[in-house]
């Protein structure tokens, strides 16, 4: 008789097996095996909230091998993923299975290395049933909205729709924010701008208008501008004051969760789904040349930014060993987590720094290797010395006015050398300056008054977004990549290069909600549900006991919102088409079905004439001239094909515009990638734009 581990999935499975041996069987329960089943509530709001959970359609045969494989084996252990949703599938195996709850059967690695399953397997524990219920209070949560409130949704505004608990507000934050920007009423203002070069020196260096010796001057408009360019004329331009002084920078901590998705949507242009799917591959293991399987990261689902002293001091034997050993920190560094943390999992690091990005890029595909090195880099750089600059300060007086400039110079580049964190908003660039010294006569090269105009917030990218979340506290670090996939996914939002745009549909799903769900959309309500489940995670509170408040809550207000709009339907400017009925004359609009949108007539049921609905691009076949439109595969990816197919067969898979080749007068195709570039097509034309 062997010993049966279960984890989720087949490629863990491989690399746990090749560390425990032939005394251990080791399957894959392909994530989730038992849940509530879609066609109804499955949640008896009458009964304390029991859930009536089943095996998930199509997993018929796997339990019943898992159940075979067990009845077979001297012990069974549940080594799925360790996090709340891992406890949960534990849990529901266990019932599947008949194991004993109180059974030390769960394990949880860590890390897929030798020595993150030696640990895990040396400490195995009871199912933790907090958790479980956390989880399970999560889940029906997001039951009990998604079921009460999408029917009433889909009445008031299109067939199809959903309401979630956490997707509702994220498309209300993105639709508040495209408010602001509509509201925004931009400002004047006028910056003086001069360039200088020291006498003696050709190095030009720039300074900007500060004021004068009564404080700072605010320039609101041209007359300010011109006035002070006037009072300039003919000036002599001296340095008041140079003051230096020393800046440390300090590398930013290892990646947790949503760090790592801002940042990879920051360098890499990935998406938070994608970044999550390379990640989950990197943690369960890839094949290393002369190694064999390994998992090459730890657990990516985390936001503790604990490290192991065993991590910390092999960063550090590898930065002395590689740089020097002025590149190390008097003292390691470790980094304090948010309140709020689960500190379950330490941060996200490389299993060990030892596996450099080269050394394991030939094993890797392009996306794992730059979502490893970004990762690699940013904890081997955690552990390494400060950056440190030295600052100059400079003011040059001239008529009363006071100009500033500020520069900086490298004494020691320190962590830089490897990694620096990018930001969503650009930082003021500063340059060296020149040697100044007080009371030196400066040459005036350049002296210009700038308009400018107040800018309005940005729209959210996925990385701001993601960032928003976490400070509100809202989801937690396995939610972020569901929440925006879905939003998009059911056209709440819609992506613009990197930005987040909210639809016609998503502004009135937001503003209905806001009117008569206001709770439910509240950011401070929902972190303070995310701080309820940690309570019943911490065994404090009763998870039904949480369910009761809420869905009494909800009931009489979904009662009160159907009785207030009782015969109102909201209609949807984006739902209209400029397609005239052949069949009665009326103007046909777009409709959701069980398979997808249509066009059909609004005179139904007098009138039932429906087409197929089609997505055009504005763009015309460079084959035949009929238009281009947007189709997608079996598996959901997007082309575009010519909308006279199949006796045209015109497809791409990037998007062609409207801009002509200069060379050869054909169409342009946009590439997609980081940095989306257009392109000639036709062959032996080779031009690009970028």
């Amino acid at each position: 008789m062997s010993k049966l581990v279960i984890v989720e999935s087949p490629a863990k499975a491989k690399t746990i097996k090749k560390y425990l041996g032939k005394d251990f069987e080791v399957v894959a329960s392909m994530g989730h095996v038992r849940d509530l089943p879609q066609a109804r509530l499955s949640v008896d709001v009458n009964n304390n909230f029991n859930p009536r959970y089943e095996i998930i359609k199509g997993k018929e045969k796997l339990v019943d091998e898992l159940i075979s494989l067990s009845k077979k084996s001297e012990e069974v252990y549940l080594a799925t993923d360790p996090d709340r949703e891992g406890e949960a599938i534990s849990w529901h195996l266990a019932y599947i299975l008949g194991l004993d709850m109180n059974e030390q059967n769960r394990v949880e690695f860590n890390e897929i290395t030798k020595h993150g399953i030696k640990t895990g397997m040396e400490n195995p524990r009871a199912i933790n049933l907090d958790l479980v219920n956390a989880q399970q209070a999560r889940r029906i949560l997001d039951r009990l909205v998604g079921y009460k409130l999408s029917p009433f949704v889909s009445q008031k505004i299109r067939r199809g729709l959903s309401a979630g608990r956490v997707q509702s507000v994220a498309v209300r934050i993105i639709v508040d924010r495209e408010n602001e920007i509509r509201e925004f009423k931009p400002e004047e203002y006028w910056s003086i701008d001069a360039k200088f070069i020291p006498k003696g020196s050709r190095k030009v260096f720039t300074a900007s208008l500060y004021g004068n010796a009564e404080g700072k001057i605010e320039i609101k408009n041209k007359e300010e501008s011109d006035k002070i360019l006037s009072d300039l004329e003919d000036a002599e331009y001296i340095v008041s004051k140079v003051k230096t002084g020393t800046r440390k920078k300090s590398p930013a901590p290892p990646f947790i969760t949503s760090t790592l998705q801002q940042e990879a949507s920051r360098k890499l242009g990935y998406q938070s789904r994608r970044t999550m799917k390379i990640a989950q591959e990197l943690y369960e293991g890839v094949e290393i040349e002369g190694i064999g399987p390994t998992g090459l990261i730890t657990y990516m689902r985390t936001d503790s930014l604990r490290i192991s002293a065993e991590a910390a001091q092999e960063a550090a034997e590898y930065i002395k060993n590689t740089f020097s050993p002025e590149y190390l920190p008097a003292k390691p560094r470790f980094f304090k987590s948010k309140n709020n943390a689960q500190d379950g999992h330490e941060a996200i690091r490389p299993t060990s720094v030892m596996l450099t990005p080269d050394r394991v890029k030939a094993n890797l595909t392009a996306d794992q290797y730059k979502l490893y090195k970004l990762i690699w880099e940013r904890f081997t750089a955690s552990q390494m010395a400060d950056c440190i600059q030295k600052t100059t300060q400079v003011d040059i007086e001239a008529n009363g006015y006071i100009f500033k400039a500020n520069g900086y110079r490298v004494d020691f580049d320190g962590f830089t050398q490897l990694y620096v964190e990018s930001k969503d908003v650009e930082e003021v660039k500063e340059s060296a300056l020149p040697v100044l010294e007080k009371d030196m006569s400066l040459k005036l090269k350049e002296l210009a008054g700038n308009q400018h105009f107040t800018q309005p917030p940005s729209r959210f990218t996925e990385a701001s977004l993601i960032k928003t979340l976490e400070e509100y506290g809202i989801g937690r670090p396995s939610t972020y990549a569901a929440t925006i996939s879905t939003i998009v996914n059911r056209e709440y939002v819609k992506r613009s290069g990197k930005l987040l745009y909210p639809t016609e549909l998503g502004e009135a799903l937001a503003n209905l909600m806001k009117e008569r769900f206001a709770k439910i959309v509240n950011v401070k309500f929902t972190a303070q549900m995310e701080q309820e489940l940690d309570v019943i995670e911490n065994g404090e509170t009763e998870w039904r006991e949480l369910l009761s408040q809420f869905y009494n809550d909800l009931e009489k207000t979904l009662k009160k919102a159907k009785a207030d709009m009782e015969g109102v339907k909201i209609h949807l400017k984006e739902d209209e088409t400029d397609i005239i009925c052949e069949k009665c004359g009326r103007q046909m609009v777009v409709k959701m079905g069980r398979y997808g949108k249509f066009i059909a007539c609004p005179g139904y049921p007098e009138c039932k004439n429906i087409k197929k609905y089609v997505e055009k691009v504005g763009v015309t076949c460079p084959e035949c001239g009929s238009d281009v439109i947007t189709r997608k595969t079996k598996t959901g990816k997007v082309f575009y094909g010519c909308s006279n197919y199949p006796a045209c067969n015109f497809m791409s898979w990037n998007e062609p515009t409207e801009e002509k080749c200069p060379q050869c007068s054909s169409i342009l195709f946009k590439k997609k990638g980081k940095k989306p570039t257009l392109y000639c097509a036709k062959e032996g034309c080779g031009y690009e734009k970028k």
